[in-house]
C-alpha cells in the first residue's frame, strides 16, 4: 500500500514532466533524454550502499521512510522550478529517494515471502504499484480533460503530494523482521569480482546490455506525440499501459513460481523487441494503443520476476547489497541509454531510436539464452 499511494502521487506527474518541459521550457528530445538519464544514473549509484546498508544495520524501514519521504520534497521542486534546470533538479531529488529506498523495500518484501511463492510476492508487490500508477494517471486525465483553460501544471503538482503523504502514513502498518547477520560481511565483490556468483556476474551482463536499449518512458510518450495524440489522449495511453501490467503482474509472478524466471525474463525481453519495433513503426493512433498494451505485458513479465530471481540466488546476509546492485547496474546503464536514444532521435528522427532499443533488447535475450544453457541458478529458478 505505501508503493500503491506513492506511485499514485508520482505517476500523476511522471507523464506530464515532458510535456512541462517541452511546452513550457521548450526542450528539446535530447533534452529530455539528458535530464532522465541524469536523474536516474546519479541516484542509482546510492541503491547499492543503501542495500549494503540495510543488510549491515538492520534498518530496511527506516531506509525505506528516508526514501519515500522525498517524493513530497520532489513534488514542491517543481513547483518553485522555473527552468529546465530547475527540473533536473527536481528529478535528482525524486530518483535519489527511489535510490535509497529500492533495496530495502525489495528485502521487506523478500522476507514475506518464501522462495515457493517468491515471484508471487513480486508480483503482488509490482501489481499495486502499477495500479497506483493507474489510478494517479487517471485522475490526471480527468483533470486534464475538463478544464477548459489553460492548464495550470503547478496544481496539479500541489495535488499530488496528497496521497504521497498517505503512503508515508502506511509504514505504520508494516513490520520488520531482524535477522543475524556475519558482522564481518562488507561488499567484497567491489574488491574481487571473481568472488561473485557466476551466474549474478552473467544476470548483471543482461541488465545492463538491455538497459542500454530500454531508454526513458518520456520517450514513448513524446513518440504518441508525434503519431498525433494531444495531451490528454498521451496520458490515456499511460493510464492503459499501467493498468495492463497491474492485471498482470501477480499472475505472471506466480507463473515464474512454476515454470522458472528463466522463460519468462526471455519471453518478456522479445516482446521488448516486437513492442519497440512497433513503436519505430507506428503509423497510425489505434496502432499505438495496442503497443502500449504489450509494452504492459513486457512490464508485468519482467519487473518483479527480476528481483524475484536476484532474491533468491543472492546469500541472505547479502540479500539487500545483490538487490541493490542489480538495481545500481541498471540506473547507470540508463544514463549512456537516455542520451544515445535522445542524440539519435534528434539526428536521424523518432525511428531509429527504437530500432535501437529493439536489437540491445534481442542482444540481452540472447546472452541469457546462452547463459541458460550452460546451466546455472536460472535453471533451478521454479519449484522442484
Amino acid at each position: 500500500m505505501v508503493s500503491f499511494f506513492t506511485d499514485l502521487s508520482t505517476e500523476m506527474v511522471y507523464p506530464l514532466v515532458p510535456l512541462y518541459l517541452t511546452s513550457v521550457f521548450g526542450a528539446t528530445p535530447a533534452l529530455v533524454g539528458l535530464i532522465e538519464g541524469i536523474a536516474e544514473s546519479v541516484a542509482s549509484l546510492l541503491k547499492v550502499y543503501s542495500g549494503y546498508i540495510s543488510d549491515k544495520f538492520q534498518r530496511k524501514k527506516l531506509l525505506a521512510i528516508a526514501g519515500y519521504s522525498t517524493g513530497i520534497l520532489y513534488k514542491l521542486m517543481l513547483i518553485v522550478a522555473g527552468s529546465w534546470a530547475g527540473i533536473l533538479f527536481a528529478r535528482v531529488i525524486d530518483r535519489f529517494g527511489k535510490g535509497i529506498r529500492t533495496a530495502p523495500r525489495d528485502v521487506l518484501v523478500s522476507e514475506s515471502a518464501d522462495k515457493a511463492s517468491m515471484g508471487n510476492a513480486f508480483g503482488l508487490h509490482k501489481a499495486l504499484d502499477m495500479a497506483g500508477a493507474a489510478v494517479g494517471i487517471l485522475i490526471t486525465f480527468l483533470i486534464f480533460k475538463n478544464v477548459t483553460n489553460d492548464f495550470d501544471y503547478k496544481t496539479l503538482f500541489w495535488i499530488s503530494i496528497i496521497p504521497a503523504i498517505i503512503g508515508l502514513c502506511m509504514f505504520f502498518f508494516i513490520k520488520e523482521k531482524y535477522a543475524e547477520r556475519q558482522p564481518n560481511k562488507s561488499l567484497h565483490f567491489w574488491k574481487n569480482l571473481k568472488e561473485l556468483d557466476g551466474q549474478l556476474k552473467m544476470y548483471l551482463l543482461v541488465v545492463f546490455l538491455f538497459t542500454l536499449g530500454n531508454s526513458s518512458n518520456a520517450f514513448l510518450l513524446l513518440k504518441a506525440k508525434a503519431v498525433g495524440f494531444d495531451n490528454v489522449s498521451v496520458i490515456l495511453l499511460y493510464f492503459i499501459f499501467n493498468v495492463t501490467a497491474a492485471a498482470l503482474s501477480m499472475p505472471l509472478g506466480s507463473l515464474s513460481d512454476r515454470i522458472g524466471r528463466k522463460k519468462l525474463l526471455v519471453t518478456g525481453y522479445l516482446v521488448f523487441a516486437i513492442v519497440y519495433l512497433g513503436f519505430a513503426a507506428a503509423f497510425n493512433q489505434p496502432f499505438m494503443y495496442f503497443m502500449f498494451v504489450l509494452y504492459g505485458v513486457f512490464t508485468a513479465m519482467t519487473a518483479g520476476v527480476e528481483r524475484a530471481f536476484v532474491a533468491e540466488i543472492a546469500p541472505a546476509e547479502l540479500k539487500g547489497t545483490m538487490l541493490g546492485l542489480q538495481s545500481t547496474v541498471a540506473g547507470v546503464a540508463l544514463l549512456p541509454a537516455s542520451i544515445i536514444t535522445g542524440a539519435l532521435w534528434t539526428a536521424f528522427g523518432d525511428v531509429v531510436p527504437f530500432v535501437f532499443g529493439a536489437g540491445m533488447s534481442l542482444a540481452a535475450a540472447f546472452v541469457l539464452i546462452v547463459f541458460m544453457r550452460g546451466g546455472g541458478a536460472l535453471h533451478n529458478a521454479a519449484l522442484p
